[in-house]
């Protein structure tokens, strides 16, 4: 995924409303980037990327559009290429010798809350998971030093003001070797992070 300097997320509890608003959204602007699909449980995703004009533009259409089955969204004008490219799926390894964990129900929480804490203070996202495999919700990893990531995760907490989403975080000021070993493949148990 290139890097833009604009995305946004919108969560539908609603597969129809979802896809009705996605239609809308590609049809306002010109995005260069456009993933939608659905997640546990039973949410529908959209994700934008690109201009600051266009996403906003469409992100303004999706909110008008579907208003009724919204359920979290966020648009970033300027978001740090750690987010855009991790959003994309890009890893990186667990370098540094704290790990950050930032847990959230919502994806866009979790998208916010990521771009927060990594404009704070000197991390690295090892990763951003959203939705599918997590029942809905969204996890980022952050590495670096402790200070560092302690100042990361306070950033990316106090951001989340959401009453109907949850935040769980979590510091490991020494992470163990065979964690980051772990960590570092994947996150995901039956993906060969187990062992």
């Amino acid at each position: 995924m290139p890097r833009q300097p604009a995305i946004a997320v919108l969560e539908f509890d609603s597969i129809a409303i979802g896809t009705h608003v996605a239609d809308a959204m590609t049809k306002k602007a010109p995005l260069e980037t456009f993933r939608v699909g659905t997640v546990h449980p039973g949410k529908y995703v959209v994700l934008i990327g690109g201009s600051v004009a266009a996403v906003e533009e469409s992100y303004v259409e999706g909110l008008r559009i579907g208003a009724d089955g919204l359920t979290d969204e966020v648009f970033l004008p300027n978001v740090h290429p750690q987010v855009y490219d991790a959003v994309g799926g890009k890893r990186l390894a667990v370098g540094g010798d704290a790990l950050g964990v930032i847990e959230a129900s919502g994806l866009a929480a979790t998208v916010l809350a990521a771009d927060k804490a990594v404009k704070s203070a000197e991390v690295a996202i090892v990763e951003i998971r959203l939705g599918d495999g997590l029942g809905g919700k969204g996890v980022t990893h952050f590495t670096g030093a402790v200070h560092d990531v302690q100042a990361a995760i306070e950033a990316g907490l106090a951001v989340v003001t959401r009453p109907n989403v949850t935040v769980r975080h979590t510091i490991i000021p020494v992470v163990d070797g065979e964690l980051r070993r772990c960590i570092g493949r994947s996150t995901q148990f039956f993906t060969g992070s187990g062992g």
